[in-house]
């Protein structure tokens, strides 16, 4: 359980490298309470293989995002305590939201090297022999993109802007405050099942408004997704307060996020539904451009 985190992410010009043991950068993202609060590029200045696993505890990374890893990186990697989430592929940051929303799913070693001496072989993770692509996201970070919806922006990079609001007109996002737009590929499940099915059919200019119900917004709120636990038994949750969100771990090794909703003297209350599920929720939504 951890409030502040640090990730990795093999980077090569803004996307995920696909050889981990290959890498001439990582992008550095620090994380408090499931937000990005900061992120910097680190060269590793020919660091290789298992010796990066050293060289990234010494950063003070708790977890990774990569292409292809062989056994011995990943081992040192496990032995350093760095959870490992590869077979990953696309935009670094959009990787680290699917990430921060507990949708990466890791396909653990995905390189044989005694099949691909190079990267110019095809250790590039999607390519046969060595893994299928992303398990998360929908697809959306995956080397093999699968088509959610179909459109004429389907598979295609898009930036939109947008702003969402409740029913009662309260704001609880915008990318006009951020300044810049979204960007995303579009019809591949990164995005919400509502957004991406008005983005898939506009075209660059058009404004939408659109009425999403829990359905094809976040989805209907699981009551088996809320929890009662012991405090005695999850270390260091006698110092949580109710509306913190934290990060838990399950038996592969993925963190995923919970929300403290209710606290006694003896046991915590976790909810793991996303913040925003059973809400119904309205966006305004421009495109900006498609690529």
């Amino acid at each position: 359980m951890a409030n502040k985190m640090k990730v990795a992410v093999t980077y090569d010009n803004g996307n995920v490298f696909q050889h981990f043991g290959h890498s001439e950068q990582f992008k550095i993202y620090d994380i408090d309470n499931l937000e990005v609060v900061g992120s910097e590029i680190i060269d590793t200045n020919g660091t290789g293989h298992e010796a990066l696993a050293t060289f990234l505890t010494d950063l003070g990374v708790t977890s990774l995002i990569c292409g292809g890893i062989g056994s011995g990186a990943a081992d040192a990697l496990d032995a350093s305590g760095i959870n490992v989430f590869s077979g990953v592929s696309g935009d670094c940051d959009e990787a680290v939201e699917c990430f921060l929303r507990g949708e990466l799913i890791s396909e653990g070693v995905n390189c044989d090297h005694h099949d691909h001496h190079d990267e110019e072989e095809g250790c590039n993770c999607g390519d046969e022999g060595c893994g299928s692509g992303c398990g998360g996201c929908g697809g959306g970070c995956g080397g093999q993109m699968q088509i959610l919806f179909e459109g004429p922006n389907a598979g295609k990079q898009v930036a939109a802007h947008y702003e969402g609001t409740f029913n009662d007109g309260t704001i609880f996002d915008s990318s006009y405050d951020r300044g810049e737009p979204l960007q995303f590929i579009c019809g591949v499940g990164m995005m919400i099942p509502g957004f991406d099915k008005a983005v898939v059919e506009m075209n660059v200019g058009d404004v939408v408004d659109i009425h999403l119900m829990p359905e094809e917004a976040y989805g209907v709120a699981d009551p088996e997704a809320i929890f009662t636990l012991q405090i005695a038994e999850l270390p260091g949750s006698e110092d949580l307060e109710v509306g913190q969100m934290v990060y838990l771990g399950n038996d592969y090794g993925q963190q995923f996020p919970v929300r403290v909703t209710d606290k006694t003297e003896e046991t915590i209350t976790l909810d793991a539904n996303h913040e925003m599920a059973g809400k119904e929720l309205n966006f305004k939504i421009e495109l900006v451009s498609v690529d």
